[in-house]
C-alpha cells in the first residue's frame, strides 16, 4: 500500500473537495465569454491552417506569452505565509506605533522567506543567507520590516551593493557560477568578513525556514509620543528551536527536493503546526550611539546583547497559507520606506540605499500601480493623496478628487502630528571612507567566543571547500583575512586548501600567514567547549 502523501500533495484533492455541492464553472476567456470547445482550435478544414478569428486561442496564447514577470533580481526563490502579530509586552515608552499600542492587540501579517543569490528555480538548502521580510498591515499605512536570518550583512555601503550580488549570479561570459569572482571580491573586502564567517559557519544552511531567527539587521530610529527618539535593532527569534542542516544533508536534498524549504512550511501550517517566532528589539540612546566604540549604524556589525539586552515586544504567528502562490507571494513587495509614524529610519547607509532601490524595482518589475494588488495594498488605512493614472490602476483612481496640492476644496490635508523626528545634523558633505573601522575584533569574538571547536573546524571546511575553486592569489589574499581574524583561522583553512591544491598541479601551494606572538589565540579550555 502507497504511502499517504503529505498535504502539500494533496492540495487539487483538497480543492476538489472542498467544491463538492457546488455546481461547475463555466469555462470562459478572460473577457468572460463563454467557451464551447477548449480541445481544438478554428482551422479551414481538418487540416488547414487556422484563422485569426479564433479569440478563444488569441486570448489564451496572448496571456500565456506575458503571465511571466521578471523575477527578483535577488531573494528570487520564496516562500510567503500570513497570520498575525501580537503584542505581549508594552514599549510603548520607546515607540508610538499603533500596533504597539497594547498588550494584546493583533496586526495581520504577511511573510516572505527566501534565498538570496539563486535563480527562482534554484534549491532551499543551498548555503546562503535567508531573507525575512515582514509585511505588518497597520492602521497608519504598511511597515516593511526587510530583513534577513543574520543579524549583519557583507556590506556597509549601498554603492558596493549591485557589485556584490554581480559576484553571486552568473560570469557575463560564461553564464556559470564564477569562485573568482565571489572570493576576489570577498577578499578585496574586508568588513565581510563577519557575514562569510557566519555564512559558513553551521548556521549558513538553516533546515527550512521555519529554524531559522530573522533579523532587521540594520539600525532603525523610534520615536514615542513625547517625540523622543531611541535607536533600535529588531530580532525574531523562532519558537521552533535553531535547526541547521549539514552539507551532505543540503546536497543530498538539493537533488532529491529542491523545494524543500517551500514544502516543509506550507505542510506545517496546512497541518495546524503554526510557526512562530518572538519579537524583540534592542534600544540605544543618542549619547550612547555616540560614544560606543563601535559604528552603531555599520550593518556588518551586532550590538552586543550585554550592552544593549533583548527586550520582548510580541508574537509573529503563520497561520494560513497563500491561495495562489502568483497573486500571494510572487506579487509581495516590500519596501524598507514603509515606515508608520513612530518607526525611522538612522543613518545606517545600507538602509538609506535601500530606501531607494526596493520601491523602484517594484515599479520595474510589477508596475506603477502595484501598491493596490491586494497582497500590497495598505487595506487597514485609506489611501489618500494626489498620485493619479499609470498602468493597470484597479481602484476608482480616487473619482474626482483635486490631482494638485495645495487646493481649496477640501481634499486630502497634511497631519503635522505624524511629522518625522528632528534630527541634527552639522557634518561636512563629502564621499566619507569608513574603511578604517575595525573589521575583525567582532569576527574574532563570533570565531572565539561564539564557535566551539567542532563548529570552527566545520567553518573552515565549508570555507576551503568553495575557496579552493579560485585562483591562488586570491585563495592567498582571503587566508591573508582570516588571519587577522585568527591565527588559527587562517592556519587552518591554508592547511585545508594546500590539500586541495596537491591534487591540482597547476596550482602552486598556498603560503601560509601567522600572526605576532603578541596576538590573540584560542585558550586550550575555550578550545574544548
Amino acid at each position: 500500500m502507497a504511502e499517504p502523501r503529505d498535504r502539500a500533495s494533496e492540495q487539487l484533492k483538497h480543492w476538489q473537495s472542498s467544491r463538492v455541492g457546488k455546481n461547475v464553472d463555466c469555462l470562459t476567456t478572460g473577457a468572460g465569454q463563454p467557451v464551447g470547445d477548449k480541445l481544438n482550435i478554428i482551422t479551414a478544414g481538418p487540416r488547414g491552417p487556422l484563422l485569426v478569428q479564433d479569440s478563444v486561442f488569441l486570448d489564451e496564447m496572448a496571456h500565456f506569452d506575458h503571465e511571466r514577470i521578471p523575477e527578483r533580481v535577488v531573494h528570487a526563490k520564496g516562500a510567503g505565509a500570513f497570520g498575525f502579530f501580537e503584542v505581549t509586552h508594552d514599549i510603548t515608552r520607546y515607540c508610538k506605533a499603533k500596533l504597539f499600542q497594547q498588550i494584546g492587540k493583533r496586526t495581520s501579517v504577511s511573510v516572505r522567506f527566501s534565498t538570496v543569490g539563486g535563480e527562482s528555480g534554484s534549491a532551499d538548502t543551498v548555503r546562503d543567507p535567508r531573507g525575512f521580510a515582514c509585511k505588518f498591515y497597520t492602521e497608519d499605512g504598511n511597515w516593511d520590516l526587510v530583513g534577513n536570518n543574520t543579524p549583519i550583512f557583507f556590506l556597509r555601503d549601498p554603492f558596493l551593493f549591485p557589485s556584490f550580488i554581480h559576484t553571486q549570479k552568473r560570469n557575463p561570459q560564461t553564464h556559470l557560477k564564477d569562485a573568482d569572482m565571489t572570493w576576489d571580491f570577498f577578499s578585496l573586502c574586508p568588513e565581510s568578513l563577519h557575514q562569510v564567517s557566519f555564512l559558513f559557519s553551521d548556521r549558513g544552511i538553516p533546515d527550512g525556514f521555519r529554524h531559522m531567527n530573522g533579523y532587521g539587521s540594520h539600525t532603525f530610529k523610534m520615536v514615542n509620543d513625547r517625540k523622543e527618539a531611541m535607536y533600535c535593532k529588531f530580532h525574531f527569534k523562532t519558537n521552533q528551536g535553531i535547526r541547521n542542516l549539514t552539507t551532505e544533508t543540503a546536497n543530498r536534498l538539493a537533488s532529491e527536493d529542491p523545494d524543500y524549504g517551500i514544502r516543509d512550511l506550507y505542510n506545517a501550517i496546512a497541518t495546524g503546526n503554526y510557526p512562530s517566532w518572538t519579537l524583540y528589539i534592542q534600544v540605544m540612546s543618542f549619547q550612547e550611539a555616540q560614544m560606543h566604540r563601535w559604528n552603531p549604524f555599520d550593518v556588518t556589525k551586532i550590538w552586543p546583547h550585554k550592552e544593549f539586552p533583548l527586550i520582548p515586544v510580541g508574537q509573529l504567528v503563520l497561520n494560513k497559507n497563500p491561495v495562489n502562490y502568483f497573486t500571494d507571494v510572487e506579487q509581495l513587495a516590500f519596501d524598507p520606506s514603509n515606515m508608520p509614524p513612530g518607526i525611522e529610519p538612522s543613518p545606517d547607509k545600507m538602509l538609506q540605499g535601500r530606501l531607494f532601490s526596493y520601491p523602484d524595482t517594484h515599479r520595474h518589475r510589477l508596475g506603477t500601480n502595484y501598491l493596490q494588488l491586494p497582497v500590497n495594498c495598505p487595506f487597514k488605512c485609506r489611501v489618500a493623496n494626489y498620485q493619479r493614472d499609470g498602468p493597470m490602476c484597479s481602484t476608482d483612481n480616487q473619482g474626482g478628487a483635486p490631482n494638485y496640492y495645495p487646493n481649496s476644496f477640501s481634499a486630502p490635508e497634511t497631519q503635522p502630528v505624524v511629522l518625522e523626528h528632528c534630527l541634527a545634523v552639522t557634518n561636512d558633505v563629502a564621499r566619507y571612507n569608513s574603511s578604517d573601522d575595525d573589521d575583525y575584533s567582532q569576527v574574532t569574538a563570533f570565531y572565539q567566543n561564539v564557535l566551539n571547536a567542532d563548529e570552527r573546524l566545520r567553518l573552515c571546511e565549508n570555507l576551503a571547500s568553495q575557496l579552493k575553486d579560485a585562483q591562488i592569489f586570491i585563495q592567498n589574499r582571503m587566508a591573508q583575512l582570516l588571519t587577522k581574524v585568527h591565527p588559527d583561522y587562517g592556519a587552518q583553512v591554508c592547511s585545508m586548501l594546500e590539500v586541495y591544491n596537491s591534487r591540482c598541479p597547476q596550482k602552486a601551494v598556498i603560503k601560509t600567514y601567522t600572526r605576532h606572538p603578541s596576538d590573540r589565540s584560542i585558550s586550550t579550555e575555550k578550545a574544548n567547549l
